[in-house]
C-alpha cells in the first residue's frame, strides 16, 4: 500500500495557530500538513518530573489538538531524540517537505543543522522562517556589518527599521484548517511522556495596564506586569501583533521587547557567552562561591527582605518581578561574590519564562561581565531598593509572612559587602589585564 504524500509542520517555540509563519507557508503547499511536536528527551531528561513548563507546553498542545478535531485532523505528538523521531517518521510517511520557524540558540542551531542534513540526504526540501522575533540576527547591524554590543544604538536602529518596515510586518491571514492531514492521532497522557502535572500555573497575559507601564513597572506590590514572558518564550502569542500593538500603547514596554531581541542576537553572534564572561577582562575575578551562602540565597533566607521575597516568589510561582530580579542578581554576584553562572543556572531551573539569551544576558548585565552591563562598582543597596519600590512592605509581607515577627538579620552587612565586591572586581580586572 503506497504511503500518502504529506508535508510536516514542526511546532517548537511557536505554540499557536494564529500568525504562525512556517505553519501558514506549510498550509499553502500542495500536500496535506501534519502538525508535529517532539518532546525531546535531550531536554526532558534534565528536568524534574513536575516541571511547570512541560505542563504548560502539554496543556497548550492539548488545547490546539482539540481545535483540530472538528476538522478530522490532529496533532502528532512524539517523544525521543529529534533525529530518532525524524528517522522513524521518514519511514512511516512519504514526506514531501518540512516547515519550521527558526530558533537562534546554540543547541537549537546544532539540532536543526542535523535535521537539515538528514532531509538533504533524502532530497526533501526544508523551509525555515523568522517568527519569534521582529528582526533576526543580521537584520540590525552596524554600518560595518558587525553586530551591536551596546543596547541604545541597537534600539535606535531597531526602531528606525521598524518604522520603515511597519507596513510589511503585518500579521498573516487566517489559516485554513481544511488543509491539514486527515487523521486522528492519539494524544498521549502527560504521564506517558514521563511527567506529572505541576501545581505551578502559567498565568494568562494581562495587557490592561500597559498604558501606564512606564509609571508602574518598578513597583512589585502593584502586580501590573503583563505576564507575557512565558507566552513569548513558547510562542503562544505573536511577536508581530504584540510589537505593532505596543508601539502605539507604550514605548517603554516596546523597549523591553527590543531588549529581548538584543540579547537573542548577542547570543547568536557570541555563543560562548553562555559559559564565559562576555568581557574577558573580568575573567580574573576571584569568586567566593560559598555553597552554604548560595543555598541561603536560593531559599530566600538572606536577611534582606526584598531579596528574600523575590526568591520565595520565584520558588513558589516560577515568576519574579523584573525590578526584584535585578536586586537579587546583584546581591548574589556583588554581595556574596558568587559567580553569575550559579544564579543563571538556578533561574533556568525555576523560571517559567526561561529563555537562554535573556537569562544569560541579564545575569551578565547584573554581574558587570556582559555587554553594555552595569559597571562593576554599581552595587544595588537592597534596603534602599526596598524603600524606593516597596515602601510600605506590601510585596515583602506577601511572600514573607513572618516579616513582622522579628525578621532575621542580614547575612552580610551592605557596606562591607559593597567594599569587598569593588575591591575584588578591581583586583580581578587588574590581574587579567595587567594594568
Amino acid at each position: 500500500m503506497s504511503r500518502q504524500k504529506v508535508s510536516f509542520f514542526w511546532f517548537r517555540r511557536d505554540l499557536r495557530w494564529e500568525d504562525n509563519t512556517a505553519l501558514w507557508h506549510a498550509l499553502q503547499s500542495e500536500f496535506r500538513v501534519i502538525p508535529l511536536f517532539i518532546f525531546d528527551t535531550a531536554i526532558l531528561n534534565e528536568l524534574p518530573q513536575n516541571d511547570a513548563r512541560v505542563t504548560f507546553i502539554y496543556q497548550t498542545l492539548q488545547n490546539l489538538h482539540q481545535q483540530l478535531l472538528p476538522f478530522q485532523s490532529s496533532i502528532l505528538i512524539q517523544k525521543g531524540t529529534v533525529l530518532e523521531v525524524w528517522n522513524s517518521l521518514l519511514e512511516e510517511f512519504d514526506i514531501q517537505g518540512l516547515f519550521f520557524n527558526k530558533d537562534y540558540e546554540p543547541f537549537a542551531l546544532e539540532r536543526d543543522s542535523a535535521v537539515l542534513k538528514l532531509f538533504s540526504e533524502k532530497g526533501i526540501p526544508v523551509e525555515s522562517y523568522k517568527d519569534h522575533v521582529i528582526f533576526e540576527e543580521n537584520d540590525i547591524v552596524k554600518s560595518d556589518g558587525l553586530p551591536y554590543t551596546v543596547y541604545t544604538p541597537y534600539k535606535n536602529k531597531w526602531l528606525t527599521e521598524f518604522e520603515l518596515q511597519k507596513n510589511k510586518l503585518q500579521p498573516l491571514p487566517p489559516i485554513s484548517f481544511d488543509n491539514f492531514y486527515k487523521n486522528s492521532f492519539e494524544f498521549p497522557s502527560l504521564e506517558s511522556i514521563g511527567f506529572t502535572k505541576s501545581t505551578i500555573q502559567v498565568q494568562k497575559p494581562n495587557l490592561s495596564n500597559i498604558t501606564y507601564y512606564h509609571q508602574t513597572r518598578d513597583f512589585p506590590a502593584l502586580d501590573t506586569t503583563s505576564y507575557l514572558s512565558p507566552h513569548l518564550r513558547f510562542g503562544t502569542v505573536s511577536i508581530c501583533k504584540l510589537a505593532l500593538w505596543a508601539v502605539q500603547k507604550n514605548v517603554t514596554f516596546l523597549s523591553e521587547l527590543i531588549w529581548r531581541e538584543f540579547f537573542i542576537q548577542i547570543l547568536f553572534h557570541f555563543p560562548n557567552s553562555v559559559h564565559q564572561n562576555f568581557k574577558s577582562a573580568y575573567d580574573g575575578i576571584q569568586w567566593r562561591n560559598n555553597e552554604s551562602e548560595f543555598k541561603q540565597w536560593c531559599q530566600g533566607n538572606t536577611g534582606y527582605p526584598l531579596v528574600d521575597a523575590g526568591m520565595r516568589q520565584l520558588n513558589q510561582t516560577g515568576y519574579m518581578h523584573n525590578r526584584v530580579r535585578m536586586v537579587v542578581a546583584s546581591f548574589l554576584c556583588k554581595h556574596l561574590l558568587i559567580n553569575w553562572q550559579w544564579g543563571e543556572a538556578y533561574f533556568a531551573e525555576k523560571l517559567l519564562d526561561f529563555e537562554l539569551a535573556s537569562n544569560v544576558g541579564n545575569w551578565q548585565w547584573a554581574a558587570g561581565t556582559g555587554c553594555d552591563a552595569a559597571p562593576y562598582f554599581r552595587v544595588f543597596n537592597p534596603e534602599i531598593q526596598q524603600q524606593k519600590f516597596d515602601p510600605k512592605g506590601v510585596y515583602i509581607r506577601k511572600w514573607i509572612p513572618e516579616f513582622d515577627l522579628g525578621y532575621a538579620a542580614p547575612m552580610v552587612a551592605h557596606a562591607f559587602a559593597r567594599d569587598r565586591a569593588i575591591a575584588t572586581y578591581k583586583a580581578g580586572i587588574i590581574l587579567k589585564t595587567g594594568n
